[in-house]
């Protein structure tokens, strides 16, 4: 068997309207949700009972010292801190503050008669009951805190208000307090250890004395060497000194070792200083000049010549004897400021080594009194801090909490807000209403737009019609229903792609969704334009038209397929003019094989001949195949779709039955509109009501001509209804 075949939807995108339609369509729930929540918001309201507010303001702070002194550790004033005001919150609200108060106002009792008929309350709930009635809130940006208490008591309220103020006072310097003893026990307990500590070291650094046998007149920390600052500097001036000197005797001394000796004895009288030496070369110097002047005079060989030359010779080997002496001084000297040098760098030395071990040895003294001196530092700085607590615990901390604002009795209760809420029951009334009917309207799937039937069924609508239409065979030609049949009638003749397609099945996808009252009432409005009609009963499961038409249903069509009638003696005549009637007659055991026989087949060829329009009534088409062999056999099919009751799926499978078997499918009926809910199909039906009965006679007859001869018939007097739709 093959599968029916799905249709894709093309995406619904909603407008304005399509939310508007849902509110009007669903106002019923709407208003009737908005009013029970109004009235039982306004009910709960005036049932609540009243109560009073009152609040008291404290300004919280963390701890500081209130008189600072000493070495006290003091604190700046801290900027706004939120952690530090929701701790002060969580306090404010522990059993730590609030068993206080239960206390002081004797709560447990209190409460316990006055709403437990007498019976004494457990600490744990009372505070629950307290905290539920207490709101804490901090001042925007600043470090106060507003505690607002709420109760049917005035009075109650501001006595509850202040004495959580001054409870967690009250807290808070207690707490301070027993900080404060406990720091200050401590600090004695180590100022008590560090006192033994230094009664040790002491001991240990008497010991060290007597056993290194150390003489400290001068009760220093640390050791004095035996070469002492400016000695030392005084040694070191004279080495520095002795380097020098020997240095420049060196110098010179070098310098004149490589002088020749005829050079040597004019040079050395202008590096040493020596009376001698230079006596001697003047004197060498006038004998050479009286030689000279002698050799002018005498010869060579003379006496007077050769005594000068003599005296010459006697001065030069004295010179030379002199020289040699200098030299030798410098050289011992020389020798003598290096000894000196040396002899003053090797009792330095041995000064700083003879220190250096001294103070080795030595040093495990000093560090004890270094320790020592140290531990008296700390044992100052503990004392001072005990005197700065001893002085603080003294002193009240009132600083850390002050109450600014304390409370007073409310002058008018504060809950129930009568006006807020009703307010808010008449808003969460209107929106509650509103999702309440999308949610409804949501889970609908039935048929509710034009829109929706032809995105999801891919096929036109021919017609709309209204709600609490009735039967036009009693209303008559002038019925305001039948404006919309005739819409319908006119759409149906143009949607024929022939004009010897003339019978047409009615068929709907479930029980009760008005296609016999579509049949009749398509007929009527095709015989009153002049149409030779007929309209067959072809549901023989539940037949229901010979009912409408108060006939009898002994002889009707399975009388004619049975082959026990003529056509001529199971047609019946109508009060309408041109239009007869079929009934379906007795039922017979089996449906179907009469509705698919040639006997069927050959009835309807004959009627087509017969009537210009024949319409065939049949069952649901997914409740029986009757109606899918009717579709298969006839030359037109619509289906009527009921607003608002089947989901969609249902009809858009009944839709698909119908192509499946080869049916003629040329279009839908929406039935039973709720004008005046869906605004929007009012364009549809009543607008064209009101315009067609609006103009003149003249008009009307005009218009039906028109329309006459585009559909290709002869216009009479009864088609003047069919030229609304040609302009529509």
């Amino acid at each position: 068997m093959d599968q029916i075949k799905t249709v894709t939807q093309p995406e619904a995108r909603l407008h304005f309207l399509d939310y508007w339609r849902v509110i009007r369509i669903r106002k019923a729930i709407i208003i009737t949700v908005f009013l029970i929540t109004a009235i039982i918001a306004t009910a709960v309201t005036f049932i609540l009972p009243e109560s009073y507010a009152s609040t008291c303001r404290i300004k919280v702070e963390n701890d500081v010292n209130d008189a600072p002194g000493g070495n006290a550790v003091t604190y700046s004033q801290s900027p706004y801190d939120p952690y530090f005001i929701q701790t002060t919150f969580e306090i404010m609200q522990s059993q730590l503050v609030l068993s206080n108060v239960i206390a002081a106002m004797n709560l447990n009792v209190e409460w316990g008669k006055k709403y437990f008929n007498g019976e004494t309350l457990k600490t744990t709930e009372t505070m629950e009951i307290l905290k539920g009635r207490m709101s804490l809130a901090p001042v925007r940006n600043t470090k106060l805190i507003a505690i607002t208490v709420f109760s049917d008591d005035k009075n109650e309220a501001a006595q509850l208000a202040n004495t959580i103020a001054d409870a967690y006072r009250i807290y808070r310097l207690q707490s301070r307090k027993d900080l404060a003893s406990k720091g200050l026990e401590t600090l004695n307990q180590q100022y008590a250890d560090e006192e033994n500590k230094i009664q040790i070291v002491q001991t240990n650094i008497d010991k060290l004395r007597s056993d290194l046998g150390i003489v400290d007149t001068a009760n220093s920390l640390q050791y004095s060497p035996t070469l002492g600052y400016e000695d030392l500097r005084k040694y070191n001036d004279q080495m520095i000194e002795g380097q020098r000197s020997y240095n420049e005797a060196m110098v010179k001394l070098d310098g004149l070792k490589h002088i020749t000796n005829g050079t040597l004895r004019d040079v050395l009288p202008s590096v040493v200083s020596d009376a001698a030496l230079s006596g001697l070369l003047d004197r060498l110097h006038e004998a050479q000049q009286k030689w000279v002047t002698l050799t002018n005079d005498y010869a060579v060989s003379s006496i007077t010549v050769t005594r000068v030359q003599s005296l010459m010779d006697e001065l030069n080997h004295e010179i030379e004897d002199r020289v040699i002496g200098i030299m030798a001084g410098l050289d011992t000297e020389v020798q003598s400021k290096k000894a000196a040098l040396d002899g003053l760098t090797k009792a330095v030395d041995e000064a700083k080594a003879k220190d250096k071990m001294q103070a080795a040895r030595n040093q495990p003294y000093y560090d004890e009194k270094l320790k020592k001196e140290q531990m008296l530092e700390l044992h100052k700085l503990l004392y001072a801090k005990i005197q700065t607590e001893k002085l603080d615990l003294e002193i009240p901390k009132t600083s850390m909490v002050q109450i600014t604002d304390t409370a007073e009795p409310g002058k008018a209760p504060v809950k129930p807000n009568k006006t807020v809420n009703i307010a808010l029951g008449l808003i969460f009334g209107l929106i509650m209403g509103v999702g309440l009917a999308f949610f409804i309207e949501y889970l609908d799937t039935s048929v509710k737009t034009i829109d929706d039937v032809e995105r999801t069924f891919q096929a036109p609508v021919l017609g709309v019609i209204p709600q609490n239409i009735g039967y036009l065979l009693e209303e008559g030609n002038e019925s305001k229903h039948a404006e919309a049949y005739r819409v319908l009638r006119t759409n149906l003749l143009f949607s024929r792609r022939d004009e010897k397609l003339n019978t047409i099945v009615v068929v709907s996808a479930g029980a009760g969704e008005g296609k016999s009252t579509t049949t009749i009432n398509l007929a009527t409005v095709f015989a009153q334009s002049g149409n030779r009609t007929l309209i067959v009963d072809s549901d023989l499961r539940r037949p229901t038209l010979h009912k409408l038409f108060k006939v009898a249903n002994n002889l009707g069509l399975t009388n004619y397929l049975l082959k026990q009638n003529t056509l001529a003696e199971i047609v019946q005549t109508t009060a309408v003019p041109n239009l007869d009637f079929m009934a379906s007659g007795k039922l017979p055991s089996s449906a179907l094989g009469i509705l698919g026989s040639a006997q069927m087949k050959e009835m309807i060829a004959e009627l087509k001949q017969r009537y210009d329009f024949i319409f065939f009534d049949s069952p649901p088409i997914l409740g029986v195949s009757d109606a899918s062999i009717l579709a298969s056999e006839v030359d037109l099919v619509m289906q009527v779709i009921q607003y608002r009751r089947y989901p969609q799926p249902m009809t858009l499978r009944a839709k698909q039955m119908i192509e499946k078997v080869g049916g003629n499918f040329v279009g839908l009926i929406l039935n039973n509109i709720n004008m005046s809910q869906d605004e929007g199909y009012y364009y549809y039906s009543g607008y064209y009501h009101d315009y067609y009965y609006s103009r003149s006679a003249a008009e009307q007859e005009a218009e039906a001509k028109t329309e006459a001869k585009t559909v290709g018939k002869p216009a009479t007097e009864g088609d003047t209804e069919t030229g609304v739709k040609q302009k529509y």
